[in-house]
């Protein structure tokens, strides 16, 4: 249900009380949230399993890292049972030393040296960690290196186990088990009688990944568009609907036209007309007011922007329940009331405000003339969200430009109590802030008329370019109209979303069609080659394409996959076997670091390694008519699986052949 019209009255609903922050009730954040990034290859600490961070007090299964922790966690009661607030710190390393290091005999050396204890120095607290270590069927091996390092080989069959496991159970079995429950994601955010342009794109394709990232970690992930539908702008919209067709009430969508003409007409007049200008400032007042013949035009107009939105979600597969501004408008006199009873709102020069220490300018909540703007409407939308909607976490997805005004907004609803000051503790907020889409020339990304450009005429030329090339290969004469234009769609629509989010999203990048979908990349899907990823890079048409041919290799082996999922047995005896199979088990903790972190592009990277991966294996390693061809084929499926999920959580489309 469209949020807003229902509560568009003069008469604001009595909001219920307002939840204020309690210490005892503060949650910690999951434990992912805890961990050191070292570098961008995963190789990061992680503290686990403290009393209060981790969900339900469960294994997570799908989680390496944790799992080796709870190994050492037993090893370090053993070992030094006097030091109970000691967490196992655990990172993935190199094959070159092992699969992961627990690296507490250098933090703990300094903590037990000056009392009674049998160890002589770092090294020695390591060897105790690993001969403390608990027996288990996932550790093949265990070494110490340098000042105390514990290096822990895994099972190359426990790895393949593991793998069979999921494959039977399915990759749900792998998913994060975060302590969060609900969440709010806001974004996309479009304003109403303005097309969605280029930079809605990033918002909505990023905000996109972080709530199905979220959703497949079993958490309830309101997924929420903050549209701009309410304001002074509206006064000149409807009064310009009302002068140009004066039977306005049966006007069509047609008749109107394109939505954004008549804004920048309705806006041209606005400025040069004093008389329009005098009707259009009333209107807003009767708007607001709830005058019938007003709120019908209004949503006569925020209709229209509607389907035009909706075109452009279900093209990028996108879903959002809209919750504008209008829909928060009842609840802002008695939010600031509250405030302003905690004395946090006060007058200044003529316009009530907030005062956040750190920051020279004030939080303005009420302007001059009376009105409201951002910050009552974001600040009502909060005490909406931790009171109505009860989130535990609210995530706001917008470009860096506005970071100052969500720090600000932030700090204010800590001082009244609605947050609490440790910023990894719940309920909590984070701005998951992105760079500007620049053109070729470092600017920001513009049609040659210097027009932002539309968000639809971008997924036009994507998907004409993407056909184009198939197209050229001769794709028509083989697959019927209805295969090659969901494939053009799938690699053109995928191809602009990895494009962006591969890259970290606090930069800028560059949009280049040439490189994110060009026909070196496309023609090289016409022919087998060993080396895809040198010719086509890390673009989405080289991971379609690895996709793909996972598939026809599976197909061509002529076997019931299905079948051999329950017949059949995975071994990695081969050196490119165990590594994929490795990197494959490693997909559940990737999931939650690009969780805890709000980075899409970590699964990114993953993605494209476990591609890199593949392509070792498969030209080290035969498999259709070798000995191994069973467990080779299960392995085969087992990353098709994984890469259909990664792909499913970037909102990318697979596809099966090309």
């Amino acid at each position: 249900m469209r949020g807003g019209l229902g509560l568009l009255s003069t008469v604001s609903p009595p909001p219920p009380p307002l939840r204020c922050f309690s210490r005892l009730r503060h949650r910690s954040l999951f434990s992912s949230d805890i961990l050191r990034v070292k570098s961008r290859k995963s190789v990061w600490t992680v503290r686990t399993r403290a009393a209060t961070t981790m969900a339900d007090d469960q294994e997570n299964i799908g989680n390496l890292r944790k799992q080796v922790a709870k190994l050492f966690e037993t090893s370090l009661r053993a070992t030094v049972p006097e030091e109970l607030d000691v967490e196992p710190l655990v990172a993935a390393c190199t094959a070159k030393f092992g699969d992961y290091q627990c690296n507490n005999a250098m933090s703990l050396w300094p903590r037990i040296k000056g009392k009674k204890t049998e160890f002589r120095g770092p090294p020695a607290v390591g060897q105790a960690l690993m001969k403390n270590l608990p027996l288990s069927e996932m550790v093949e091996a265990c070494s110490v290196a340098g000042p105390g390092f514990v290096n822990v080989t895994l099972s190359k069959n426990w790895i393949a186990k593991s793998i069979q496991k999921m494959l039977i159970d399915g990759i749900e079995t792998w998913a994060p088990r975060l302590s969060v429950k609900r969440v709010v994601v806001d974004f996309s955010s479009p304003n109403i009688a303005k097309e969605m342009h280029v930079g809605h794109l990033r918002s909505t394709i990023i905000g996109d990944t972080l709530a199905r990232m979220l959703e497949f970690s079993n958490v309830e992930v309101l997924r929420r568009n903050h549209v701009g539908d309410w304001g002074t702008q509206f006064g000149m919209l409807i009064e310009f609907l009302f002068e140009k067709f004066p039977d306005w009430e049966s006007v069509t969508e047609t008749a109107i036209g394109d939505l954004q003409a008549f804004y920048k007409a309705s806006k041209q007049k606005f400025d040069e007309d004093p008389v329009f200008k005098e009707r259009a400032q009333k209107a807003v007042v009767h708007l607001q007011g709830g005058e019938a013949r007003y709120r019908s035009a209004w949503a006569q107009i925020c209709d229209i922007s509607r389907r035009e939105f909706d075109g452009v979600y279900q093209r990028l597969g996108v879903s959002l329940e809209e919750k504008g501004e209008s829909f928060y408008n009842p609840y802002i006199p008695s939010v600031l009331e509250k405030l302003s009873n905690l004395g946090l709102v006060e007058e200044s020069e003529g316009a009530r405000v907030i005062f956040i220490e750190g920051y020279e300018r004030p939080l303005i909540v009420v302007k001059k003339d009376g009105g409201y703007n951002y910050a009552s409407t974001d600040l009502s939308a909060l005490w909406y969200r931790l009171n109505i909607e009860k989130a535990e976490w609210i995530i706001y997805v917008t470009d860096v430009g506005q970071s100052e005004h969500f720090q600000m907004f932030f700090k204010a609803a800590k001082r009244a109590g609605w947050l609490p000051d440790d910023d990894k503790a719940y309920p909590r907020t984070s701005h998951v802030g992105f760079g500007l889409v620049l053109g070729e020339d470092g600017k920001r990304f513009r049609t040659r008329s210097t027009e932002v450009v539309r968000l639809a005429d971008l997924l036009d030329e994507a998907k004409a370019r993407s056909k184009a090339a198939l197209v050229e290969r001769g794709k028509d004469k083989e697959w019927s109209e209805e295969e090659l234009d969901k494939t053009a769609e799938a690699v053109g629509y995928g191809a602009v979303k990895y494009a962006d989010l591969k890259n970290n999203r606090t930069t800028n990048y560059t949009f280049n069609f040439d490189q994110m979908l060009n026909d070196k990349s496309m023609s090289f899907i016409s022919h087998f080659c060993h080396n895809a990823h040198t010719c086509m890079g890390n673009t989405a048409v080289y991971l379609l394409y690895a996709h793909a041919r996972i598939c026809s290799i599976i197909r061509k082996s002529g076997k019931d996959i299905e079948e051999l999922k329950k017949t059949g047995t995975v071994a990695l005896n081969h050196p490119d076997e165990r590594a994929l199979g490795l990197h494959l088990l490693q997909f559940g903790e990737t999931v939650e670091e690009a969780c805890s972190n709000l980075l899409p592009n970590v699964l990114c990277e993953y993605l494209y390694n476990m591609s890199e991966n593949f392509t070792r294996f498969y030209s080290n390693c035969q498999v259709v008519g070798s000995a191994e061809e069973t467990s080779r084929l299960l392995l085969c499926e087992a990353t098709a699986v994984v890469m259909r999920k990664c792909f499913h959580l970037l909102g990318i489309v697979p596809v099966h052949k090309l």
